[in-house]
């Protein structure tokens, strides 16, 4: 059976084939030695054709396999009654206990090839509990992370607002490690998105240990989003993004405002005391330097009598 060639590898070969039959009209006339010459074989002209595409599809399939690039896995989903009602994404989950070697559980918890294990989660209408189950990794034992979120309606603003209140690290059977996380919250209607979550200061600490147990671990979410409540058709709902208050561009904004301020006042102070200078100048030529000439007579009159009594 003949093989197959995409239609443009046949445009192609048969422009090969008919080459050397149209060129023979513009070119002067070979010698019979090179006309003797057997034409090519059309079999050989496939073959050449097909390891000269293959040729120039290596480079890109290398482009495409290249060690190191970032996966994005699709997002964690915890089923209740049949629909998704957590969601959860990570670009990079990653632990590392003190100075131990770093734990990357990114495919264990995304990959759709490896399903992880979140049959002890829960989904309620003002709670919500997040538990993965990593099984033996490295030395660690029965390894889990569990988030749990509550869902609280706040009269002030009108609406419903989650919030992630911990996250926890549960390993070795009774080992566990708390981390508070107060500041990751965001309206209920909106799924909560932050670039980093994490324990580290670098990544502005939004975990904070709740024991000193707890501090020997460093945790962070790269890329973190997550809805546990309203989740509607299986997909992320608009995105309410972390804002961190003392970022670097904050920071200096409020420095460069003090500043201003500060040079606007001295200004102030200087333009009230020039006018208070102005105001005593004017007194002091008033009573040392009477305008009016009877005054200034008289003034004149009692110099001189003071000085005929003396």
């Amino acid at each position: 059976m003949a093989p197959k060639y995409p239609k443009h590898c046949c445009i192609l070969l048969s422009l090969l084939l008919f080459h050397p039959s149209s060129s023979s009209r513009f070119e002067p006339q070979q010698s019979d030695s090179a006309a003797a010459a057997p034409a090519p074989d059309s079999e050989e002209v496939a073959d050449q054709l097909t390891k000269l595409m293959l040729f120039n599809d290596t480079p890109r399939r290398k482009l495409l396999q290249t060690s190191g690039a970032a996966v994005f896995f699709p997002p964690l989903k915890v089923l209740s009654n049949g629909k998704p009602c957590i969601m959860f994404q990570a670009r990079k989950l990653s632990l590392r206990y003190e100075r131990q070697k770093q734990v990357d559980l990114t495919e264990r918890a995304f990959s759709p090839h490896k399903a992880i294990d979140t049959t002890q989660s829960v989904c309620r209408q003002d709670k919500a509990t997040l538990v993965m189950r990593f099984g033996d990794v490295d030395d660690l034992r029965g390894l889990s992370i569990r988030l749990q979120l509550s869902n609280t309606f706040y009269e002030a603003s009108g609406q419903w607002w989650f919030s992630v209140d911990s996250v926890s690290l549960l390993y070795n059977i009774s080992e566990e490690a708390v981390f508070n996380a107060s500041e990751v919250y965001a309206p209920s209607s909106s799924s909560y998105h932050c670039m980093h979550v994490s324990s580290l200061e670098r990544y502005s600490a939004l975990l904070q240990p709740r024991s000193e147990h707890a501090r020997r671990w460093t945790i962070t979410f790269t890329d973190f989003q997550i809805q546990a409540f309203n989740v509607t058709s299986g997909r992320f709902s608009p995105v309410s993004d972390c804002t961190t208050f003392l970022t670097p561009a904050i920071l200096m904004g409020l420095v460069t405002s003090l500043i201003l301020l500060l040079v606007l006042a001295y200004a102030l102070h200087l333009l009230v005391h020039l006018k208070h200078i102005e105001r005593d100048d004017e007194r002091k030529a008033h009573i040392y330097f009477p305008q009016n000439p009877e005054q200034s007579e008289r003034c004149c009159m009692e110099n001189i009598a003071d000085k005929d009594i003396a």
